[in-house]
């Protein structure tokens, strides 16, 4: 028997894969660039298109209005929401103004303005696509994402009913993924998870065979409003296993619409790499506690170096540029020295960014600087170890300041945060951040950051093992969407009941040190030269440590002997017992009392017995530094 069809006139076969605003709009989105590669891997003949609206808005909105609306959740959610309920709008515009508020960029009257040239820009891209020629239409959501996917959702069922309409990303979890569905009637369909291998089912049986919905076998990772599988706490997803066999992403239609734009409005784009999917440190302890960002995947998967050196010369060949954003929430555990060796050579100068763990090694770090990294977020999340245990980190404070320190050494900007407003924490841990964070003053500044519930962290499952009486969606929501979705959807934003007035008046002792520090770094820095703020130069029988201070001034000390080489040796640190193994014809309590006045003098930074160096060398060779615990000689 031939397969049903859904309608007697001739069936459309093209899909679409749209990236909503308000992605970053100097990055192609790489959800649509794999998807689009994977399904036409596998479906040769299919008309199938990558629609990067998310750049359009931009070039609609003006860039910089667009960067300062896509940085915060709340402002990026409103101007959508606001096209979604248009009987709200004027609410959601005080709100987005109360939001706005200390903006550089954003002045009270441009809600209105950003509203109208986004709603333009979607309008004119609707017009310009047949929608009746689409099967499918897919939909990428992730944070500051949903709004506008419902939104696009909705406007393209308005053209275009026959057209099935899929949502998926990290916003869709098997938290949300049936609410979804009995809530907007514009979306038909939803992907928990991965979404190649369920788009390439949809394709085959929904597209090319023309099985309705309700027709197609049975996926645990796709929810229809006609097949909802039962959905276990522990959901099973459907996903491949060897990242190697996935194609390069393909990022064509972005690069061709920046190119048509008008010349002063191009630029040189990021190119997004993914070299793993998942996150080993959550297999191992069920991840860090505030964490949700892996809900999607089922254990983690990366590729090898061959394959990814050569998906880096790939892009920058074909699409004529340098910057590379690696996309990998942690990098992989084993074999990163190796896999950036084969990127540095390739022989480009590339200018790369990646998000990694504070462990991760000075060779490690040496080895992705030498392939081209100069910006980096590291997982610092806390300067207390106290507090890095109930957040689950895995690092301790003097591993972050270690770390730092490195980033500082070789010239790579970090980009890190600090969180504050957990809930679990105390006043011991603020105290111990305070003195702590006088010890990171030399380095570059972590961004303050207020804690938030994730839906899907273990905040969210555990809440009173956190210190929290309840959760549930952050109270935002309400200012955005109607009560009745606020009250049935479970939001990827969510707040804790019981700690947020004591929380925010213990922080703020931290968040007023983030600003002085920022401020301080910022005044050292400025200026044609910028030599470190704490720096040594290195006369091999003696040290010279210099610390600038504002003002002009600085504090200088010297090291000779046997003194430098115990700074020296602790460039990474180090338990005092090895110290002492080292140099054993120095009484251990004497090098103890010789490194706890360094620390008094903050260019030493000690916890539990363990001591690291801070200052790092003034002019750097080009191997990264100067020596190291392995390459000093006997005293």
């Amino acid at each position: 028997m031939a397969p049903s069809r859904t309608m007697n006139s001739p069936r459309p076969t093209g899909i679409a894969l749209i990236a909503p605003p308000w992605s970053l709009y100097s990055r192609p989105s790489i959800q649509i660039g794999a998807l689009k590669a994977f399904v036409r891997s596998r479906f040769p003949s299919l008309p199938a298109a990558a629609h990067h609206l998310h750049l359009m808005v931009a070039e609609a909105v003006g860039f910089r209005r667009y960067h300062a609306v896509s940085e915060r959740t709340w402002l990026a959610e409103s101007v959508f929401a606001a096209l979604l309920y248009p009987e709200r709008a004027e609410a959601i515009g005080r709100f987005f103004r109360r939001q706005a508020k200390g903006s550089r960029i954003l002045g009270p009257g441009d809600f209105e303005e950003i509203l109208q040239r986004a709603d333009l820009a979607v309008e004119g891209w609707l017009a310009s696509t047949d929608w009746t020629r689409v099967r499918l239409a897919g939909i990428t959501s992730a944070l500051c994402q949903f709004s506008s996917g419902l939104h696009i959702a909705r406007r393209i069922k308005d053209r275009s009913p026959r057209t099935t309409v899929v949502l998926g990303g990290p916003a869709f979890s098997t938290a949300s993924a049936p609410a979804a569905l009995a809530l907007f009637p514009e979306i038909d369909a939803v992907v928990i998870g991965e979404g190649e291998l369920p788009l390439a089912h949809l394709v085959h049986h929904h597209v090319r065979e023309g099985l309705k919905l309700e027709e197609l076998p049975p996926l645990p990772a796709l929810l229809s409003r006609f097949v909802q599988p039962p959905l276990a706490a522990d959901p099973v997803f459907h996903q491949l296993e060897n990242l190697d066999h996935l194609p390069h992403p393909d990022y064509d239609e972005y690069m061709q619409l920046l190119a048509g734009f008008e010349p002063a409005k191009r630029f040189f784009p990021t190119l997004p790499v993914e070299l793993s999917r998942g996150c080993w440190w959550q297999e191992e302890v069920g991840g860090c506690a505030f964490c949700n960002l892996n809900q999607q995947w089922r254990g983690y998967r990366s590729k090898s170096g061959p394959r990814a050196a050569a998906e880096f010369d790939h892009l920058t060949r074909r699409h004529k540029t340098l910057g590379v954003a690696l996309m990998d929430n942690v990098l992989p555990r084993e074999g990163v020295g190796a896999t950036f060796r084969a990127v540095a050579d390739l022989g480009k100068d590339l200018n790369l960014f990646a998000e990694i763990r504070a462990t991760a090694s000075f060779a490690e770090l040496k080895a992705l600087h030498a392939a081209g990294l100069r910006r980096v977020q590291i997982g610092i999340e806390a300067l207390s170890t106290r507090l890095l245990r109930k957040l689950r980190k895995g690092a301790s404070a003097i591993q972050n300041l270690e770390a730092m320190k490195h980033c500082e050494r070789l010239g790579i900007v970090n980009l890190a945060n600090l969180i504050t407003g957990f809930p679990a924490s105390d006043e011991q841990d603020v105290r111990e951040t305070l003195r702590n964070l006088e010890f990171a003053l030399p380095f570059h500044p972590l961004s303050g950051v207020e804690f938030w519930v994730g839906l899907g962290s273990p905040v969210w499952r555990r809440p009173a093992a956190f210190g929290l009486r309840s959760v549930s969606n952050h109270p935002h929501w309400g200012k955005l969407f109607p009560a009745a979705v606020v009250r049935a959807f479970p939001f990827a934003v969510q707040s804790g009941r019981g700690q947020t007035g004591r929380q925010r008046r213990l922080w703020q002792p931290v968040r007023a040190a983030l600003r002085a520090w920022s401020a301080r770094y910022t005044q050292l820095h400025r200026g044609p030269f910028q030599e470190p703020i704490l720096g040594y130069r290195d006369g091999g029988e003696f040290l010279i440590i210099r610390e600038r201070r504002p003002g002009g001034e600085s504090a200088t000390h010297r090291l000779e002997g046997v003194s430098r080489k115990i700074y020296l040796f602790c460039e990474t640190h180090q338990p005092l017992p090895r110290i002492a193994d080292r140099f054993p014809e120095i009484p251990a309590d004497r090098i103890e009392v010789f490194l706890r006045q360094l620390t008094a003098q903050k260019v030493v930074f000690e916890e539990n017995g363990r001591f690291l160096s801070l200052a790092v060398p003034e002019h750097p060779n080009p191997a990264g530094g100067s020596v190291f615990p392995s390459e000093v000689s006997s005293p």
